[in-house]
Parts: structure tokens; C-alpha cells; sequence
């Protein structure tokens, strides 16, 4: 008998860990200096924005399960009390990483650059006169000064307001003890106030120093002893019963209000803050002193992302590209012509979103259009497709399916809810328990030739062409039958919750997306096991599901070639031998968040191509609408495996390898010298541009991508030990 393997005895990673290794990655972005300068400032930014909301959701969830008296381990094996011993012992050390990142790395090669942010005493006179304007036209009439005393009690701090906090000293009565003063600072109000220069530098001034700078006149009587800029998180899950609501959209509106005045969770303060001030707010906070973060230097690092966008110098961000714009074949008349005669699939941000706009736009405008249907998840205020479906409800049948829980867009999905109503919009929230996650529009029109046909859009991403800018995700345009049918279905299923028998081609959650993808997975098993090719190329942006990583551990044992693209949280441990030999995870950090799902199979030599809204997540499977379409038109099958599959797997500048233990090595720094540099997103600005093509990407890793199990993908990358913790 051989030696038996031995496997990790917990074969799963743990969720929020993954999260957090995840972040630190975007941070990585932030202290690379081959970024250009605002672009880290940038990505700095979104770190805290990320961990804002894990904080407010996944730490929040934790402390209501300790507090609801839960003590079984998770899927890592760890307790509720385990798991926030080890985030919060990770997100103080993560915290400390992010403010060296700002004081040691980014402010001191800002200061360099010319882009300034000063402290009061840096000021000349023409500078303190602009910032004291500023605070005296705008600043002012917004602040209400609060003192702390039996007849004030303390201000209902709202969720993640900045806030100053003072330790007051009756002038008058100075044997009497100090009090604590409070002013919360308007959030229309900027982070970081603009000044003017006359040396060609571009100079700010953090807005609580300017407000510390004259505290004292709101607090005439008091010597200040202390002050310090100071922010609360709250608990920001919903917690509603939908059953016993009678309208959905009026409850979510109540519990809007409840959020802004959860429980608190984290309080943020500066770190040279007295400790009678840290200790009072604690006390009054109900806070261990685990969740005091104490920040040496600006407390809400997210709005840096102010200073990226007030600072017009392009020398320090990306350079801009102009987006592929959608050719229409000479010979078609109109979109509609176009997509009779093929399907069209558009690339965002690399190809125009101008397509998938125009395909809602041409609704409104075409007489021939008799219907549409389409769901919202999140979109933008300024969206063109939200108006053309208000002008399109003027004189057709126009059905919106909006998920009014789409977390932190709850408020602007009522109020689009609301305006679409208005205008004679059919609005549906979806079906009660389910959140309505696809991404996906149907067109009924009369075409020239008489017949009346289905025109579908299915995506990876929301109808919102600002996060088109910045999100990488996939469209297709079709007119087939079978699909454009099953759309059909699948709104039916929306409006009315009718269920169908089968929703062939889609894939569909909650009805059978999960079971689908496990028997595409064991397909590939039987393949392999039969000696027939065999490959899994999936790229999504969480994989989290223990019975979809089960099944790609038993395919792997089989000797199925998988190569998984996850950007975020991944469960599966790959590499283990015995286990997941078989299996490399990548994940890939870059100018743009990679949010396309695409799942490719071999299927011996009839490959099958898939993508959609889902990730591999419990929640995107059996918790909402999801919908993942196949891929059926050749062209496009092959520029997704050759081009774009084929890229992201030859990336070696934004490419991290999970390992084993759930650590993630950067491929840049371990590729050998003479391999060459490749930057998957660079090389997909360069196609769109017409300055590339699928034949610049490195043999290698097209051979990695187009060549099923046969040929036992043999890798180029060096896959060293994980290092010890």
C-alpha cells in the first residue's frame, strides 16, 4: 500500500481572513511605487472604504452572535470569540500598515510632487486669510458646539460622521472638573480644504485642524485642555422581517433611519488624543478598548480619495485611453439588424459602454419596441438608461425589477422606485427572501419583416456607467431564441414567482445554478477519469461555497487542470497534495476592479463557455436571482479563452498566488529576469486601442490557457513555499 496523504484537517479557509488578505493587497497598490503617485493616494483610499464596511457588516455580524450567546465554530473551526480575537488583533496591525503607508510613503512623495497638505502652522498670512474665509462662509453656520453636562446629555453620533471631540475647563469655576465638548462635522463639508499657492504647489488643510483652529470661539468660557478628531462605526446590518411587512419599500426605509443609529463597534480617534477623552467616549460608546483604533494621522482615510479628485495633475494618475466603440457591421441597419445577424459581446472598460446605454436607449426611441424589461441592483443618478426607461414608459410596456436591499444603495433604489412610479413604470421588488442580483434587460420588438422577436442583454455588472469607467465586466447582446425565452422565464419568475421546469440555457439561483455548476464540475471529472480532456478555467470575484469546492477537489484528484481568477475571498486551500494538486488560485489587484465572472469548461472537445452574475458564494447561489448565461457564438468563445481568459492567466505585474495556507505570494517578485513583464489590464487598453492583439501574450500562458488537461498545463510559474506566518 502507498503512503497515505494527509490533508490539512480543516480544508477550508477562513472567510474573513481571506477578506482581509484581500485588502491587503489593495494596499499593496498603495505602496507600489510603480503606480503613479494620486493612483496609490487612490488606492489607500479604497482600503479604508473596504474596511469601513467590513467593519459595519462582517465585525458587526460577529459581535451579534457573540452577544446572542453563539459558541460553534465556523467553517474555519474557530468560535465567534475566536474569529473577532484574530480580526481585531489583524485589523490594529492592518490599520498601523495603512498609516505607514500615508505618513512615511505617500504624504512625504506628495509634499516632493507639489501637492501639499499642511498643517496651520505651516500657513503663510495669504493662506490663513483664504482657509479662515472658508471657515467663516462655509464652515461656521454648520457646526453646533454641544458640551456634555446634566442638561446635555451625549449627541446621537451618526454612523462614520468625523467628529471633534474637546476637553473643556470653566474658566470661571477653574477648581470644577472638565467636561467634554462635542461638534460633529458636516459631511457636505470637504476633508480637505483647498488653498491658494503662489509657488505652483497644489496645497490643502485638513478640515478639523482649521476647525480646532477656532474652537474657541464656539466655546467662549472654556479653556480647551484637548481635542481630537474622532469617528464612530456602527452595526449597519438590516434586520426586518420582509413577511410581516406590508409594503418592503417602507420598511427599508425605516431601517435605514435604525442604521444611521446602530450600535457602535469601532471608534476611531487620533492617537496623540488625551486619554480622559479616549476613555470617556469608550465609556459612552459601550466599547472595549479592543475596538478603539487610535490613528496617527487623518482618522477617515477614505476621503482621501478627495485629494485624487481635486488635484488636477494627470502627470500623477493613469493615463487616459479612449474605450473601443461598438462597430456596427456595414451592412446592418440598425443595433437591432446587428444582433439578428450575431451576438455581440462588449468588454467593459476596454470596449464603450455606450453599447449596453444605447441597447436601453434604442427602446425608448424605436417605435418598433413594443416592451421592455430590465432590473436594477445599483445604478447612478445621472444614468442615461434610468431616464430613457422613464421616456420609454411614455407609449410602451415597461416593467423594472429594482432590489431596493442592494446594501448601502437602499436609499437611492427607493428613491429611483418612487420616480419610476411616477411615471408609469410597472416597479416590482422581486421575490420576498431573494435579492434580485442579475443583471439583465429584454426588449420585445416588431421587426421590419413583421415578426415579433426577443432582444436580450445579459451582464456581469449593474447598469451604472460610472463604475463602467473602473469595473471590468462583460455584456452580451443576443437575439437567440432559447435565450432570449428563458429571459422571459426568468422575469416571469421575478414578477410573479412562476416557476418553470426548466430554464435551459440559463443557469439560474436560486433554482439551478448550484447543482449545474457541480455537474459541469463532475463532468470534467468523468472526462479526465476517461482519459478525455479536461480543464476548469473559473474567474469570479469570491469563491466561498464548500459544496462547489468539494466537487473541484475530487476533479482535481482526478487530474483535472483548474485554474481558478478569484480577485477577493477564496476558501479553497490549493496545492495541498492529495488534495488540491491540481488547483492554482490567482488572484488580480489592479487599475480596475476585476468583477467579470467567466467560467470556461473543456468538455473533452466541446468546450462550453459561461458568464454572469454569480460568484461561487452560499448567497449568490441559493440567496438571490442570479443568472449565468452560456456562451454560444464561436467568436466570441474564442476571444474570451484566447484573449481575455488567455491574458489575465499570463499576468505577472498584478498577480498574487494564494498558497496553501492561505498567504499570497506576488508573481512579479518571484518570476524569473528574463521573463517577461506582462500586465493583463495594460495589454487589454493596448486590444482596444488597436495596438495588441491575442499573439502579443506570452506562449506560455497561451498554452496554459488553450490546451486542455492532455497536455498537463505545464507551468511556467515558480510556486516556492508558503512563508511561515
Amino acid at each position: 500500500m502507498g503512503k497515505k496523504t494527509v490533508v490539512p484537517q480543516n480544508v477550508f479557509l477562513g472567510r474573513d481572513e481571506s477578506w482581509l488578505s484581500f485588502n491587503r493587497r489593495v494596499l499593496e497598490e498603495a505602496q507600489d511605487e510603480q503606480n503613479p503617485l494620486l493612483e496609490r493616494v487612490k488606492f489607500l483610499s479604497i482600503t479604508a472604504s473596504n474596511l469601513d464596511e467590513f467593519v459595519e457588516i462582517r465585525v458587526a455580524g460577529i459581535l451579534q452572535r457573540i452577544e446572542d450567546g453563539a459558541i460553534e465554530p465556523g467553517p474555519d473551526g474557530l468560535t465567534p470569540q475566536q474569529a473577532l480575537d484574530s480580526l481585531t488583533e489583524n485589523m490594529h496591525a492592518f490599520i498601523a500598515e495603512q498609516y505607514e503607508c500615508w505618513n512615511r510613503r505617500l504624504l512625504p512623495a506628495l509634499n516632493t510632487a507639489g501637492v501639499r497638505v499642511l498643517n496651520w502652522d505651516q500657513l503663510d498670512e495669504n493662506a490663513r486669510e483664504a482657509a479662515t474665509s472658508f471657515y467663516q462662509r462655509e464652515v461656521d453656520p454648520l457646526l453646533t458646539p454641544i458640551t456634555i453636562d446634566p442638561a446635555h446629555p451625549f449627541p446621537r453620533v451618526l454612523n462614520k460622521a468625523l467628529c471633534l471631540a474637546l476637553l473643556l475647563r470653566l474658566k470661571r469655576r477653574s477648581s470644577a472638573g472638565p467636561v467634554l465638548g462635542v461638534l460633529t462635522v458636516p459631511r457636505a463639508l470637504p476633508r480637505f480644504v483647498p488653498l491658494p499657492s503662489t509657488d505652483g504647489t497644489h496645497d490643502f488643510l485638513y478640515l478639523p485642524n482649521l476647525i480646532e483652529q477656532h474652537a474657541a470661539s464656539m466655546y467662549r468660557g472654556y479653556e480647551i485642555l484637548s481635542r481630537a478628531a474622532f469617528r464612530v462605526t456602527r452595526n449597519s446590518n438590516l434586520y426586518f422581517q420582509e413577511e410581516e411587512s406590508r409594503s418592503l419599500l417602507e420598511t427599508v426605509r425605516g431601517e435605514l433611519h435604525n442604521r444611521r443609529k446602530g450600535d457602535a463597534v469601532r471608534l476611531e480617534i487620533e492617537s496623540d488624543a488625551a486619554a480622559e477623552v479616549i476613555e470617556r467616549l469608550r465609556t459612552n460608546f459601550e466599547l472595549d478598548e479592543s475596538q478603539v483604533y487610535r490613528t496617527p494621522g487623518p482618522v477617515n482615510l477614505s476621503r482621501l480619495m478627495n485629494l485624487y479628485s481635486d488635484t488636477p495633475r494627470p502627470d500623477l494618475k493613469f493615463a487616459p485611453f479612449t474605450p473601443r466603440e461598438l462597430r456596427l457591421n456595414r451592412k446592418s441597419a440598425d443595433l437591432f439588424d446587428e444582433i439578428r445577424h450575431r451576438d455581440i459581446l462588449i468588454h467593459n472598460p476596454f470596449d464603450s459602454y455606450d453599447g449596453v446605454a444605447g441597447f436601453i436607449e434604442s427602446a425608448a426611441q424605436d417605435p418598433r419596441v413594443i416592451s421592455v424589461r430590465q432590473t436594477l441592483y445599483r445604478t447612478s443618478a445621472d444614468s442615461p438608461m434610468f431616464q430613457a426607461l422613464i421616456e420609454a414608459a411614455q407609449d410602451k410596456e415597461v416593467t423594472v425589477v429594482v432590489e431596493l436591499t442592494a446594501r448601502f444603495d437602499e436609499a437611492s433604489n427607493i428613491r429611483w422606485a418612487r420616480n419610476l412610479e411616477d411615471a408609469g413604470v410597472q416597479v416590482f421588488h422581486g421575490i420576498v427572501g431573494l435579492k434580485t442580483h442579475c443583471k439583465m434587460a429584454l426588449l420585445v420588438r416588431r421587426d421590419p419583416d413583421g415578426v415579433v422577436r426577443r432582444y436580450a442583454h445579459l451582464g456581469t455588472g449593474n447598469y451604472n456607467p460610472n463604475t463602467a469607467r473602473f469595473y471590468t465586466d462583460l455584456s452580451l447582446l443576443t437575439a437567440d431564441p432559447e435565450i432570449t425565452a428563458s429571459v422571459q422565464n426568468v422575469f416571469n419568475y421575478l414578477t410573479a414567482h412562476s416557476e418553470s421546469d426548466d430554464y435551459g440555457p440559463l443557469l439560474v439561483a436560486p433554482l439551478t445554478l448550484a447543482e449545474s455548476l457541480i455537474r459541469l464540475i463532475q463532468r470534467e471529472t468523468e472526462h479526465a477519469q476517461s482519459g478525455k480532456p479536461a480543464r476548469i478555467i473559473a474567474k469570479m470575484n469570491s469563491l466561498l461555497e464548500h459544496s462547489i469546492i468539494d466537487a473541484l477537489y475530487a476533479a482535481s484528484q482526478a487530474g483535472v487542470e483548474i485554474d481558478l481568477i478569484v480577485r477577493g475571498i477564496c476558501a479553497l486551500r490549493p496545492g495541498v497534495k492529495g488534495l488540491s494538486d491540481n488547483i492554482r488560485v490567482r488572484s488580480i489587484v489592479g487599475r480596475f476592479l476585476e468583477h467579470s465572472r467567466i467560467y470556461y469548461f473543456a468538455n473533452s472537445d466541446a468546450e462550453e463557455i459561461y458568464c454572469g452574475s454569480a460568484d461561487w458564494m452560499p448567497r449568490n447561489l441559493f440567496e438571490r436571482c442570479e443568472v449565468v448565461f452560456p456562451i454560444r457564438d464561436a467568436q466570441i468563445r474564442s476571444r474570451l479563452r484566447n484573449e481575455i481568459l488567455a491574458a489575465y492567466l499570463a499576468d505577472t505585474e498584478k498577480t498574487r498566488l494564494l498558497q496553501s495556507d492561505g498567504s499570497y505570494l506576488r508573481l512579479r517578485e518571484m518570476r524569473d529576469k528574463q521573463q517577461t513583464a506582462f500586465d493583463s489590464q495594460q495589454f487589454l487598453i493596448q486590444v482596444a486601442e488597436g495596438k495588441a492583439s491575442e499573439s502579443n501574450i506570452p506562449a506560455s500562458a497561451q498554452s496554459t490557457a488553450r490546451i486542455p488537461a492532455e497536455a498537463r498545463a505545464k507551468a511556467t510559474v515558480r510556486r516556492p513555499r508558503a512563508k511561515k506566518a
